[in-house]
């Protein structure tokens, strides 16, 4: 995500941050090349020319200009305009009075508001809420069946649709059984189109008279870019709109759809879907969307992600392992297993501040289907192997290969890179010096 402008930007930063002094010159050149990568973003032509007038504005008071580090302030004057530009901070959802509180999704066909609407469900299910799905797309085939599957994936009730009933009926009973099994938010996914209609509204309109929702959110596919944003300014217009989610974002490395969605609708961007998996879904913080366009990093989503899958205790036990020098081949297997529930190593390196701009690690990046290896041969190994890897002989070795489909060759470079990982980690332990710990850590895993 924003892959390519933060890669633009850097450069015209590092540009920025090279030179002793500013001028109005120099930083209206810097300006210029800020705004042709903005545009190549697809970030909306308007948007781009007022965040400018208002950056080059900031940037060049005399403040900045006397500065001792003037390259330093004007990249925090272009954070501090990226983060109010996207909302400011993240906007949760709102409810009033009693509960059930409905929500309906709405959007084009194709955008992913089904799929979403399961993701939504367990994110509110995971923060203490009591989720109800509600299939009101009776015009796509299967529709009814993909969410009543995706309900049972992820653990929630779903109102019994049939196809041929009507989805404002659908929605207002649905309400009525979520209140009987006390569920307190009921989500509702509507019937998309290929393109706008006044059918399609109407039918949406009427789903909204029959529940007064109080939360009406657009789902719409991040990949369109300011297709996204039209389509956010014609449903708006006709339901009065309170977010917008978009989805597949984990594709789009131009974002500019996410930085204009806000300033074009006036509507908050809440959540981004990054991924197929019904867990790869986020809630949008502007401020650290503005901290990866700038290659700055984004600890705090790192560090919730990790809260996630990471058990306390297990991750203690493990730090003193390491600090003991006694960190098994059970033990990586372990911390692998919890990594790669966070996300990929590529969107890991991305999180962490400076990392993501270091070229040598990005080289040294090992490949998820090398990690996957990895996993299988220590799972061809006894609970003794794992435990002391010293015992491990050439018939031991060969006898591993077979059961994880892999080489002796295989299991000699694993054993011999989990030694000097192993050391790796046990100094990193101890000095804290996690760049460079990470470093030799990924180029050993290649």
């Amino acid at each position: 995500m924003f892959e390519k402008l933060t890669d633009k930007l850097s450069q015209v930063f590092q540009k920025i941050t090279g030179q002793g002094t500013l001028t109005e010159k120099n930083i209206a050149e810097a300006m210029k090349e800020v705004r042709l990568a903005l545009l190549e973003a697809d970030v909306n032509y308007k948007v781009v020319k007022e965040f400018l007038m208002t950056v080059t504005h900031k940037a060049t008071g005399q403040e900045i200009l006397k500065s001792l580090s003037p390259g330093q302030h004007v990249i925090k004057i272009v954070y501090d305009e990226l983060t109010e530009l996207m909302g400011g901070a993240f906007q949760n959802l709102e409810f009033t009075g009693r509960p059930p509180h409905p929500i309906m999704l709405v959007g084009l066909q194709g955008s992913g508001k089904t799929t979403t609407a399961a993701k939504l469900a367990l994110y509110l299910q995971k923060n203490g809420r009591h989720p109800y799905l509600t299939p009101a797309d009776v015009t796509r085939p299967a529709a009814i069946t993909q969410l009543t599957r995706l309900a049972e994936e992820v653990n929630v009730p779903v109102f019994p649709s049939v196809a041929n009933q009507n989805p404002a009926e659908i929605a207002a009973r649905s309400l009525a059984e979520a209140s009987a099994l006390g569920r307190d938010v009921v989500i509702i996914d509507t019937a998309g189109r290929l393109s706008i209609n006044q059918e399609l509204m109407d039918e949406l309109v009427r789903v909204r008279q029959a529940t007064n929702c109080q939360e009406i959110l657009l789902v719409a596919d991040g990949m369109t870019g300011q297709e996204a944003v039209r389509v956010a300014t014609d449903f708006d217009q006709a339901l009065s709109l309170t977010g917008v989610i978009l989805t597949k974002m984990e594709g789009d490395a131009r974002g500019g759809a996410a930085m204009s969605i806000r300033s074009v609708t006036k509507k908050p961007l809440k959540f981004i879907g990054v991924g197929e998996k019904v867990t790869a879904f986020e809630p949008f913080h502007p401020e650290r969307a503005a901290s990866l366009i700038l290659g700055m990093g984004d600890i705090l989503s790192l560090i919730e992600k990790a809260q996630q899958v990471v058990d306390q205790e297990e991750s203690e036990r493990m730090m003193a392992l390491l600090s003991k020098g006694q960190f098994t081949l059970d033990d990586f297997r372990k911390q692998m297993t919890s990594l790669r529930k966070i996300g990929t190593i590529e969107s890991l390196l991305g999180m962490i501040p400076g990392l993501g701009k270091m070229k040598k690690l990005a080289e040294a990046k090992p490949d998820e289907k090398e990690l996957t290896r990895v996993e299988a041969i220590i799972d061809s190994m006894t609970a003794q192997e794992r435990f002391n890897h010293d015992i491990i002989d050439s018939s031991r070795r060969r006898r591993i290969a077979l059961g994880s489909g892999t080489t002796v060759s295989d299991v000699n470079q694993l054993i011999r890179n989990f030694n000097e990982v192993r050391k790796i980690m046990f100094q990193f332990s101890k000095k804290g010096n996690v760049a460079s710990g990470l470093n030799e850590l990924f180029r050993r895993m290649r």
